[in-house]
């Protein structure tokens, strides 16, 4: 278990206004995963198609079939790594914003830099987390990017 200063020092940044509210709260959050490690990719297939709130409607593993995978699919929200092929995760963001503007990118890393980061923000990305995340981390972001943050008392 991390200390609590470890577990701040992961999450990177994870705040986001909501644009939008992502449809009816009974309809599962709609997730574009785009990571092209398969193993990793297939993991969180598998780990996010248990819950019933969210649904992977597509994976796709580089940056360059992102946009169209959007505009393909449709996602509330697209879940993407940050070192992708063909165009890593700053223009893959943009490209997807460009293409889907009511979209919200959420991106993992596992060796992004401050600058690096500051640049995901730039291009629209409306969270930022460390691949070392506990799932919920993970989760909670997705919601707060779809605009699904419950209010607690």
């Amino acid at each position: 278990m991390s200390t609590s200063s470890g577990a701040a020092s992961r999450i990177i940044r994870s705040c986001f206004p909501p644009s939008r509210l992502a449809a009816a709260m009974g309809r599962p959050i709609r997730i574009l995963l785009v990571e092209d490690n398969k193993v990793f990719r297939e993991a969180l297939e598998l780990l996010l198609g248990l819950r019933a709130d969210v649904e992977i409607v597509a994976a796709v593993g580089d940056g360059a079939a992102a946009a169209p995978a959007a505009q393909q699919y449709h996602p509330d929200v697209v879940l993407m790594d940050y070192r992708l092929p063909e165009l890593d995760g700053v223009q893959a963001t943009a490209a997807v914003l460009e293409a889907c503007p009511d979209v919200a990118v959420v991106c993992l890393t596992a060796s992004a830099n401050a600058r690096e980061i500051e640049a995901l923000y730039e291009a629209g990305a409306a969270a930022c987390l460390t691949k070392d995340q506990e799932l919920e981390d993970i989760v909670e972001a997705i919601k707060s990017a779809a605009g699904r943050v419950e209010a607690t008392d």
